[in-house]
């Protein structure tokens, strides 16, 4: 299959905020963020429990990806006026929709894993 022409075709992507490819997508599909949106696909979780679900996740990333995903809309934090205080995340409707495309490439990751690795170890003999 033949990516669409006319979507990169002659494109330039410049490092700025308005090169919407490099501001959502950088962001969107590090490593923790797009782990985050996975696990909330289960539905609402505390910090404690993501934590848990995600390996080797410093506390300290796991908040500074946390409020990343809250700031551009993809997750809300929902605080419970309890004590100790509660709060749990879910992705908001734009969050839903970012992990379609997500979920897209992990099924493309997995079908095209074992050529990868066979191509980087070809490759690495070669070298």
């Amino acid at each position: 299959m033949k990516p669409q022409q006319n979507v990169t075709k002659n494109s330039i992507f410049p490092d700025n905020e308005n090169c919407s490819v490099r501001d959502v997508l950088s962001k969107l599909t590090s490593k923790w963020p797009m782990l985050i949106l996975f696990a909330l696909l289960d539905g609402p979780e505390r910090f404690s429990s993501l934590q848990r679900r995600i390996e080797n996740i410093s506390r300290r990333m796991l908040t500074v990806s946390l409020r990343q995903l809250e700031r551009d809309g993809y997750i809300h934090r929902q605080v419970y006026p309890e004590v100790p205080p509660r709060v749990e995340y879910t992705l908001t409707k734009m969050g839903n929709t970012a992990t379609i495309p997500l979920i897209e490439l992990v099924g493309w990751a997995e079908r095209n894993h074992n050529e990868i690795r066979s191509c980087r170890e070809k490759f690495d003999a070669d070298k």
